[in-house]
């Protein structure tokens, strides 16, 4: 199991700021009180056997909100007994990097003391940020411990990714949150059993965390609050509801939820399961995801996924897109709730997909060749005499419509891209399609 929060004894720890918040009170302050992230701190595992020889490191710590980025970052620095440097990419640039890179030089002069610099949100530094960093982090001037939420082979530059450790950090399971909230109810860094919690508010704290320690811990906090200004000292579910309103949705817009999210929204509409679809839409419209982002991909997959299986599909999806750039938010979640519902409900068919992606293929692959003569421009001066359109059969002279001729190059004559499925309208479209193939394929 994931967790941050051992329950160690705090004797002997130190006392804690008893204005911080609770989720700061309650942050390990040794390796050894943080379990969990078992990939990471095992007996075997790679940031123990760092910390453990105190080796210089760089690493990129990469994880969802709330699992101990920040927290890591600290424990290493104690662990290692090096000077530790804290800048967050939201208020820092180029220039506060370099004067924390030339005190970390005069650091590792005069007093023989490595420097940790944290960089948290690292994914919001420049290109030009983050390769400021570069020559100290090879010169092992500083050991770099950037943190992000986003996936650093995106958000972080190539040169410094070869230079660090990258280590994922895996969310929390409610058995580890659960063991963060009774620790902080008993610590004496924490409520110091000033408090108890009935079984369905602890359920509620566990749910409404979803994974993230810091936002237990911060609801728990709030809670506790309420209740001792009610003068009891049981904190019970109707009583934490009213000190945290609203679980907040667990949506980084700009991190890998916003691409898991979207993901699983288009792979719940393609395997038809509506209720699931409009569950992930729910989450991004509650998350303030941009409607445009939504609809776009309602249109992509309106095409990719169902194709002329249901011609209305397409339709639908482009007017979702329109109606929410006419009306916008909040009431453009209707007519993108409605596009959901009709893409997750109509019969599926990638055969459209299947044909433009072979078709790309063959012309990447060299199966050109030259327009047949007969299809090429014949409007300009001299084309006639060079054969252009001569053998032109128009269709439209003929009483059916379709007549017999080649279309394609000489090197796919007779190759059939487009397969329609057994599915929706496009079952009558692949009997339609026979006799087309048939009619145009025959020789002249």
């Amino acid at each position: 199991m994931s967790s941050l929060f051992d329950a160690p004894d705090d004797e002997g720890a130190g006392t804690p700021d008893p204005g911080a918040p609770l989720a700061v009170r309650m942050r390990p302050r040794a390796l050894d009180e943080v379990v969990g992230q078992q990939h990471l701190l095992g007996p075997r595992a790679p940031l123990r056997r760092l910390v453990e020889s105190d080796e210089p490191m760089s690493l990129v710590l990469y994880g969802p909100p709330g699992t101990g980025k920040t927290t890591l970052a600290h424990v290493i620095s104690l662990a290692t007994k090096r000077q530790f440097v804290q800048l967050s990419a939201l208020d820092s640039g180029v220039k506060e990097v370099r004067a924390v890179i030339q005190s970390a030089k005069r650091e590792l002069t005069f007093a023989g003391r490595r420097t940790v610099l944290f960089i948290d949100e690292v994914h919001r530094f420049s290109k030009t940020q983050q390769d400021s960093l570069l020559s100290a982090v090879e010169d092992r001037i500083v050991s770099l411990i950037a943190a992000t939420t986003e996936n650093p082979f995106f958000s972080v530059v190539s040169p410094l990714l070869s230079r660090s450790l990258v280590l994922a950090l895996q969310p929390l399971s409610d058995d580890d949150i659960r063991a963060v909230l009774h620790r902080a109810l008993t610590s004496e860094r924490g409520l110091g059993n000033a408090i108890t919690l009935t079984p369905e508010a602890e359920e509620h704290l566990v749910r409404i965390a979803g994974g993230d320690a810091r936002k237990a811990l911060t609801a728990l906090e709030s809670g506790a609050g309420a209740a001792q200004a009610a003068g009891t000292d049981e904190l019970d579910l109707a009583t934490l509801e009213t000190a945290v309103a609203q679980a907040a949705v667990r949506y980084d817009r700009q991190g890998d939820q916003h691409y898991d999210v979207a993901s699983a929204l288009i792979k719940s509409i393609r395997g038809s399961d509506v209720d699931a679809a409009l569950h992930y839409l729910a989450r991004m419209v509650e998350a303030g995801e941009d409607p445009r982002f939504i609809a776009r991909r309602l249109v992509i997959s309106a095409s990719e996924d169902i194709g002329m299986a249901d011609p209305t599909a397409l339709p639908t999806a482009v007017a979702a897109m329109q109606a929410v750039q006419f009306i916008g938010m909040p009431e453009g979640h209707f007519p993108l709730a409605q596009a959901v519902v009709h893409l997750a409900t109509a019969p599926k068919s990638n055969a459209v997909t299947v044909a433009m992606g072979e078709s790309v293929a063959d012309v990447r692959a060299g199966l050109a060749g030259p327009v047949p003569a007969g299809l090429r421009d014949a409007h300009y001066a001299g084309a006639k005499k060079l054969g252009h359109g001569a053998t032109y059969v128009y269709p439209h002279a003929h009483p059916d419509g379709v007549v017999p001729q080649q279309y394609p190059p000489d090197t796919l004559v007779g190759k059939d891209y487009y397969r329609p499925t057994a599915r929706g309208a496009e079952a009558r479209l692949g009997e339609r399609l026979a006799k087309l193939r048939a009619i145009v394929r025959r020789p002249r």
